[in-house]
């Protein structure tokens, strides 16, 4: 079972990999790239994750890129989620 801490790591590369979006976002890149950028930028934090923090969810490089690829997409899960919520029709991230 995944202890508080656990998932204070992994919540924070999902609040970085959302900063990240938005700041994509406000650029003129084309925001079909967002998701796979998130999810690249996650795996990479995963994988620092890993070696980093003490009581880290993954034992290897393997699943530590894993958690990270999952928490990043995770980002732009949450702004999906939130503009369903609130009614706005796009589909953008």
């Amino acid at each position: 079972m995944m202890e508080i801490g656990n998932m204070a790591s992994v919540a924070a590369i999902t609040v970085i990999c959302y900063l990240l979006a938005v700041g994509v976002k406000a650029t003129r890149l084309d925001n079909k790239y967002i998701p796979v950028i998130c999810g690249v930028v996650g795996g990479i934090l995963g994988i620092v994750g890993m070696f980093i923090i003490p009581q880290y969810p993954a034992g290897d490089v393997l699943n530590a890129a894993a958690v990270g690829i999952v928490s990043g997409l995770a980002a732009t899960g949450a702004n999906q989620v939130y503009k369903q919520l609130r009614g706005n029709g796009e589909k953008d991230t």
